[in-house]
């Protein structure tokens, strides 16, 4: 744990509102009010935005950059909402939309971009391509840092 605390990051504040946002408007009543699709289109930026000033700080950052820049390129496309494909969507598929997502159908654009990663929902159902490049972006910092602030003690 000493390792993370040393690290040298700037305002890690922002990511975990980030994700408090991100939660809140997909899990929450919030994912009724549609303009909060917005609100999480901004905290992605946000989240892209962190990552490309921590860039010099960070080792392997740029790989959750690429994958944010992939997600925001998609849900900007698809009116501030990720498309998701039918067989990871849940309840989706009645309602059409809900918060930041909607059904992916013919008029998706950049639909390769979109959620149609499939996984059993215990594991938390359909992932971008982008999520898979954040993710791995993520792995990467995480064992960077440990193995570069291990190596200084």
């Amino acid at each position: 744990m000493a390792n993370w605390l040393d690290a040298p990051i700037r305002l890690p504040g922002l990511v975990i509102a980030a994700l408090v946002v991100r939660e809140a408007v997909a899990l929450t009543p919030l994912r009724n009010v549609d303009q909060l699709r917005y609100v999480y289109f901004l905290f992605v930026a946000i989240l892209l935005g962190w990552t490309i000033w921590n860039l010099k700080r960070m080792p392997g950052v740029w790989i959750v950059s690429i994958g944010a820049a992939m997600n925001l390129v998609v849900i900007a496309a698809n009116d501030f909402r990720m498309p998701v494909a039918p067989a990871g969507a849940g309840r989706l598929v009645q309602l059409g939309h809900t918060g930041q997502y909607v059904l992916m159908d013919s008029s998706t654009r950049l639909a390769w971009l979109g959620d149609w990663i499939v996984l059993p929902a215990w594991l938390g159902g359909a992932y971008s391509p982008g999520d898979v490049v954040v993710a791995a972006g993520a792995g990467v910092v995480a064992f960077l840092l440990t193995a570069r602030y291990r190596a200084r003690l």
